[in-house]
């Protein structure tokens, strides 16, 4: 097993890579919490798979379990049912002395923390990521969030989970669309921070190589992640690095109302569109945007930028939250494996849009 501490300025939890470590849950639950009753939340998809499996293993180690379950899908991270979520705790008679276990995706991880961060001003919870994005990229750092009607991720709170558990067996009744999205977050780390690990899957030259060492790729793109973390822990500086082909990405998910793109597809067309116009700007190294193109063909991700309004995507990506005031953070690349901050006055955004 593979274990990585995230040690932050008031928290202090571990990172779990391992195969088959779902079955192990219990125990190694039992030396974070010790109390007997706990709150499961997760989707209809995922409880129809690993809902059984999750309740034999808590009730082995002597836990009532209470389940919420939610629709899959990113229109589930909203109001009504953060709403629906709190109403149930309420009902559960859950207090600051339980324990929540988020166990699905980014939109179940993602809401789930939000919930356990306002519910009586907070209620531990940990992490059990079910999807590739979630478990390389969205179950650590403690980024909690659901989406308004204007834009993504724009109600949330920074809360840490007290444990991540990564199974990477769980990715195995995955349909391929959801796999290759998680893919996405994969190139982004490469792109941004390591040339190794971005030169490692190029060369792997297909789909399935790539999936056969998903486990290293899973832990490689953690210890990244958490490295970021850990320098810039509540998204004031480097950690905006994380956010590459994201201004743009979460606008074309806007645009198209989370209907057209997955989150990974709509941040692959992000990467590429920003990195097509920094390299015609000069502002990232020539032959970058080739490599990034290749490597997102190698996952099957979209290359190819749909007709959209320029206008309306502007406004839309204005709305980021690395927007301060008049301007707005970008992040970009000097070649493949380093990233910079270029900081823009909001109008020069169509610069690299258009």
């Amino acid at each position: 097993m593979s274990v990585i501490n995230a040690r932050l300025s008031n928290v202090n939890y571990d990172i779990h890579v391992q195969k088959g470590i779902l079955n192990k849950l219990g125990s190694h639950i039992t030396s974070l919490y010790k109390g007997d009753s706990i709150v499961v939340i997760t989707d209809s998809n995922v409880e129809q798979f690993y809902g059984s499996i999750m309740d034999t293993v808590l009730n082995a180690s002597g836990y009532k379990t209470h389940k919420i379950i939610i629709p899959p899908g990113e229109q589930s991270k909203s109001l009504i049912n953060l709403n629906y979520v709190y109403n149930k705790l309420a009902e559960a008679e859950i207090n600051r002395g339980n324990l929540i276990i988020s166990f699905g995706g980014g939109v179940v991880g993602d809401l789930t923390g939000f919930a356990a961060a306002t519910y009586m001003r907070g209620i531990p919870f940990i992490n059990v990521p079910t999807t590739l994005m979630s478990q390389l990229d969205s179950s650590l750092g403690g980024k909690t969030a659901i989406n308004l009607k204007v834009g993504k991720n724009l109600a949330g709170c920074f809360y840490h989970p007290k444990a991540v558990f990564i199974d990477p067996s769980l990715l195995e009744t995955l349909p391929e669309r959801v796999y290759i999205d998680g893919l996405a977050e994969a190139v982004k780390y490469g792109a941004i921070n390591d040339a190794e690990l971005f030169k490692k899957m190029l060369n792997a030259n297909s789909l399935e190589a790539i999936k056969s060492s998903i486990e290293d790729i899973i832990y490689r793109c953690c210890s990244i992640k958490n490295m970021f973390v850990q320098k810039d822990e509540t998204d004031r500086g480097e950690r905006h690095m994380l956010n590459f082909g994201h201004t743009i990405g979460h606008a074309i998910e806007r645009y198209f109302d989370y209907q057209k793109y997955t989150h990974g597809e709509a941040v692959s067309l992000g990467m590429l569109q920003i990195t097509k116009k920094s390299e015609e700007l000069n502002l990232t190294g020539k032959g970058s945007y080739e490599e990034l193109k290749k490597l997102l063909e190698i996952c099957k991700l979209p290359i190819d930028i749909p007709q959209m309004d320029v206008q309306k995507l502007i406004s839309i990506a204005a709305l980021d939250k690395k927007s301060y005031e008049n301007r707005i953070k970008l992040v970009l690349l000097r070649s493949i494996g380093s990233s910079y901050i270029h900081q823009i006055p909001k109008e020069d955004l169509k610069l690299f849009i258009e």
